[in-house]
């Protein structure tokens, strides 16, 4: 070793060719290395493992979901109600009662006011006849499924993203990379959660009184859990798991509409900066609501083209009986029968709480995601 290499300090010794060059810029006052910094803002990982915190994904998924379902409790316990067969055929005596003509004969217009008049009128009633608590009647196994269910999605997608763009698409993103993330993410998910989200569907369906006078059906998720087995088998805790996967599609659209919404907003930013011209008011509410503003819309988008599915699943996981057998035995035998008896309205039941709801909760658990990462150092852009 030369004198001069041997009395150099151990910090410049460091940046020897021989030793190789670190690729972060270092500060000029203190020589302590100053992480690159992505287009939001967020620091650019140093060349570290395909899955460096990949577990941040999992974490912030998890506190996002956490948050949505919370606050959105009560439109998700209405639409529930209003995808049923029970309040389908509630709403159905109510019409004949004051006189009017089944649904499925009435225009489109005149049923979609109609259908708003009624989710108003079961929102006021819930509270009235059952306590303001019945408004989160199913969030303990809501919670218990949505936090683990996001925290999955979110890690499959963020880390399935990583991984296809890396050895397929030379570390870019596309539109393709996108859909392949999603669609993994969502079976992964879907299969994963099922019987959490059966629970939560029959303990949100289950009424004060039943019409044999028995009462609760069920006293908790777990009771619940162990009459479905005891009376179904094991794999009764997976009905509605075919409307599910078919449920992925929903997904995919929306992953695939904010990705593409959040590219859009990042060469907005890359004009702007390249413009030289300084931020109005309008460029700053884009910068802080963007990202929120593109969940929400592509959530509406891709939950009002696949909604049937979500009408589909409700009556699968409920399993009504009919003449002392199921009523329902499959995806596609579901989907006409409704059809045939109810109409193409029906398919539509909840719609209205449902959007409602998805649209904020997209919000804020996209919102929170984003957040999350960007506190724990990590980024959802490639």
């Amino acid at each position: 070793m030369t004198f001069e290499h041997a009395s150099a300090p151990r910090g410049i010794r460091d940046t020897n060719p021989q030793f190789g060059q670190t690729s972060l810029p270092s500060s000029r006052e203190l020589g302590e290395v100053v992480p690159a910094k992505q287009p939001d803002g967020t620091p650019v990982a140093a060349g570290g493992p395909a899955f460096a915190k990949s577990w941040a994904h999992f974490v912030a998924g998890g506190l996002g979901g956490m948050a949505s379902a919370t606050l959105t409790a009560p439109l998700d316990v209405l639409k529930t109600r209003l995808q049923s067969t029970y309040y389908q055929q509630h709403l159905a005596a109510m019409r004949t009662a004051r006189g009017l003509p089944p649904i499925e004969t009435m225009s489109f217009a005149r049923s979609s006011l109609l259908h708003v008049r009624e989710t108003g009128e079961i929102l006021w009633q819930v509270p009235k006849a059952e306590g303001w608590r019945a408004l989160f009647k199913g969030l303990g196994p809501n919670l218990i499924g949505v936090v683990p269910a996001r925290a999955i999605n979110f890690y499959v997608y963020g880390n399935s993203k990583k991984v296809i763009s890396n050895r397929f698409n030379n570390g870019q993103e596309a539109a393709w990379v996108h859909l392949c993330s999603a669609a993994a993410a969502g079976l992964v998910t879907g299969t994963a959660t099922n019987p959490i989200w059966l629970v939560k569907t029959r303990l949100q369906l289950d009424k004060n009184s039943h019409i044999d006078g028995r009462g609760r059906q069920y006293k908790n998720a777990l009771d619940c859990t162990m009459q479905t087995v005891r009376k179904e088998g094991f794999f009764g805790l997976y009905r509605g798991l075919t409307a599910s996967y078919l449920g992925v599609s929903e997904s995919t659209l929306q992953w695939m509409m904010y990705e593409q919404m959040k590219l859009s907003l990042a060469r907005r930013a890359d004009r702007l900066a390249a413009s030289g011209r300084a931020p109005t008011l309008w460029d700053q509410t884009v910068d802080w609501t963007g990202k929120v503003s593109a969940a929400g819309a592509a959530k509406f988008i891709a939950a009002l083209i696949t909604y049937p599915h979500e009408v589909v699943r409700t009556r699968l996981r409920q399993a009504p009986q009919q003449d002392g057998r199921l009523k329902y035995t499959g995806l596609a035998q579901c989907f006409k029968l409704i059809w045939k008896e109810e109409g193409m309205a029906s398919l539509y039941g909840g719609l209205v709480p449902h959007m409602f709801r998805v649209v904020p909760s997209a919000a804020i658990m996209f919102g929170t995601y984003e957040g999350v990462l960007k506190l724990l150092g990590e980024s959802s852009n490639m």
